[in-house]
């Protein structure tokens, strides 16, 4: 009590500051290690601190020693481990983006949903059947180690490609992971749920599947009707209409601030495209 009653208000504003900003860098480093296999390695060095604790709180010496050497060569470990996840937050850093990430997650965003509705649309007229799965806060890591890692800018044209019948990746989902095709070919898992309709087939059980399991949300092309649906929470719309889904897309993506700004500016850039074409 001694401490806090000697502090003046501008150290006490100081120290306020100072908790404020190591919280901040604090949270800024857990968004960038979520939905990453990162998250497990951490878990796993907090066992090794616990077990560290243990062997000193009982004086299990042998333990303690072997904890030690641990974590002596641990710190080398720990940047080997990280080595991608410091690398894109160097980056980040070196782009002024992790400090003030909201622009550019909206215009990210709005890039994701235009691209993805010009490939559906395009695979839709022409009955190509499509699954494109959206990683929302629930990581998607565990799928997207089980297809061909791609890291690949989106684009409408490279979505069309990946579905196109006969191709090596045409089968499976394909995982966007912030803004990015993390994987396609992904395999996932397919709900069991009894009351889903006998007519749905592989496709859509398995983005309802992914969407029971998490807060995933999925795009579904039908290769028999053409018709596409949308998959969230373990339900599924079908033959959802064009416009329904740009809304519910940006509703489901997007920060809650700048849906209405957003959804306007792109209802009318594509008023604006199909005058012109």
């Amino acid at each position: 009590m001694g401490y806090f009653a000697d502090m003046t208000w501008k150290e006490s504003i100081k120290d306020i500051i100072d908790i404020l900003i190591v919280t901040y860098i604090i949270y800024q480093l857990i968004l960038l290690v979520r939905g990453t296999r990162a998250v497990q390695l951490l878990k796993g060095i907090l066992v090794l601190v616990v077990i560290w604790a243990l062997s000193t709180w009982f004086d299990l010496y042998t333990l303690k020693w072997l904890m030690n050497q641990i974590f002596t060569f641990g710190v080398l470990a720990i940047f080997i481990i990280f080595q991608p996840e410091l690398r894109r937050g160097l980056e980040q850093l070196g782009r002024g983006k992790m400090f003030g990430r909201t622009a550019d997650m909206d215009e990210e965003t709005n890039k994701v949903i235009s691209e993805t509705i010009k490939a559906v649309n395009y695979l839709s007229r022409r009955k190509i059947g499509a699954l494109i799965v959206f990683e929302r806060k629930t990581g998607l890591n565990e799928y997207v180690e089980s297809g061909i890692q791609m890291r690949s800018i989106i684009s409408s044209e490279l979505l069309i490609n990946i579905f196109i019948p006969n191709t090596p990746l045409h089968d499976g989902a394909v995982i966007i992971q912030g803004g990015q095709i993390a994987a396609a070919g992904c395999y996932l898992p397919l709900s069991e749920n009894p009351f889903i309709s006998k007519e749905l087939g592989t496709r859509h059980r398995a983005a309802i599947g992914i969407s029971e399991t998490g807060d995933a949300i999925s795009v579904v092309v039908s290769e028999e009707t053409g018709q596409i649906s949308l998959a969230l929470n373990g339900q599924v719309v079908r033959d959802i209409k064009e416009e329904s889904l740009i809304s519910k897309l940006y509703e489901e993506l997007k920060p809650a601030a700048s849906i209405k700004e957003k959804r306007s500016f792109f209802f009318w850039k594509r008023k604006g495209e199909d005058r012109n074409g």
